[in-house]
């Protein structure tokens, strides 16, 4: 099963996160094989870290929970929240197999997250809760993009967003690799390919 998992830093915590980074890439070696992406998010100045995204394979949700909260940054206070999602890889490939490679032009996380109500105006063939939402985008070059994938319940009935790692000139264009009309919000970070530098 594959999952998305990302970690929102706390306000004020860059400092225990540089403190923490050999703990963290540590624990990160020891899931090297399940990795399907990772990296940090980054606010509006490129530089301070607000978050960071694992997508990974584990045999079940309580593995992903775990996953998730053994991590030593959110064992120590770095993170406020985490947002984890069973997911879907429609690329059928890792962030280390993008044409694009590690370096070389802007890359973003998009997440579009619940999605519109089909009674509150949104797209009435997409209504919140059910099916595996949309597939690949059109209009997107695939080789632009990083990861995409759906949102989904533990169970993977129900559709709760989406979520795409995307090369793009900028954060506006970024945000065009999801149909904005099907979220209730999308949200758009800076993000670079993680790892050991």
């Amino acid at each position: 099963m594959e999952f998305f998992c990302y970690h929102r830093d706390r306000a004020g915590s860059p400092a225990l996160r540089q403190e923490l980074v050999e703990e963290h890439w540590s624990y990160m070696d020891r899931y090297e094989a399940e990795l399907i992406a990772r990296g940090p998010a980054f606010g509006a100045d490129g530089e301070t870290p607000t978050g960071s995204v694992h997508i990974v394979e584990l045999p079940d949700p309580a593995a992903a929970r775990a996953f998730a909260f053994d991590e030593p940054n959110y064992q120590a206070g770095v993170y406020r929240d985490v947002l984890l999602r069973r997911w879907r890889n429609l690329l059928g490939r890792t962030m280390w197999e993008f044409p694009g490679g590690r370096a070389g032009g802007n890359r973003y996380l998009v997440l579009g997250l619940g999605p519109v109500r089909a009674d509150a105006g949104g797209d009435p063939g997409l209504p919140t809760g059910t099916g595996t939402g949309p597939g690949l985008p059109s209009g997107i070059d695939r080789d632009e993009l990083i990861a995409f994938g759906p949102l989904l319940s533990d169970d993977a009935t129900s559709w709760l967003g989406t979520a795409a790692l995307v090369r793009a000139p900028d954060p506006d264009r970024a945000r065009t690799v999801l149909a904005r009309h099907r979220y209730a919000e999308t949200e758009v970070h800076d993000w670079e390919f993680g790892g050991r530098r």
